[in-house]
């Protein structure tokens, strides 16, 4: 894990605000000039402290309301079936994360659909790929808080 020094943490916590920003502005807020500041946004970067740059996009407006976490159980848990299953999931256009996890379920699923239909839609296209033991969704009524931003 590479050390990053108290600039590099306020680069970093800009960047988490607004990846789009200047650099000229970006160095006025931590201190830097533009070819500094840039030398230390490459660093970052090549690092890989920062992954991508990306945009936000309002879920609603591109017409993707609805956010779904699924629970799945398998029975198994041979190489094969996690390879298919990764395979599956990265493919699947509307799953956003999945984790593997601890406890009682296997793994979780974020996804965002359209609608119901979306919905289904996704799970039948999931199923289609690899056979899954049990599947139960919990559908997000009002989204409190979301954030990409690390605590950094």
């Amino acid at each position: 894990m590479k050390t990053f020094d108290d600039i590099d943490m306020r680069i970093l916590r800009e960047l988490q605000q607004d990846a789009g920003v200047s650099l000229e502005t970006l160095g006025e807020r931590v201190g830097l000039s533009r070819n500094a500041c840039w030398r230390r946004v490459r660093a970052l970067e090549d690092s890989g402290a920062v992954k991508g740059r990306v945009a936000l996009l309002d879920p609603t407006a591109v017409g993707l309301s609805l956010m779904v976490f699924m629970q799945i159980r398998t029975q198994s848990h041979d190489p094969d079936w996690q390879q298919r299953f990764s395979r599956a999931v990265q493919a699947i256009p509307g799953i956003l994360s999945v984790y593997r996890m601890t406890g009682d379920l296997d793994y979780l699923i974020r996804a965002r659909v359209s609608d119901m239909a979306g919905y289904d839609d996704l799970y039948q296209q999931l199923i289609h790929h690899v056979p899954i033991a049990d599947v139960s969704a919990s559908f997000v009524m009002e989204e409190i808080k979301d954030s990409t931003a690390l605590p950094i």
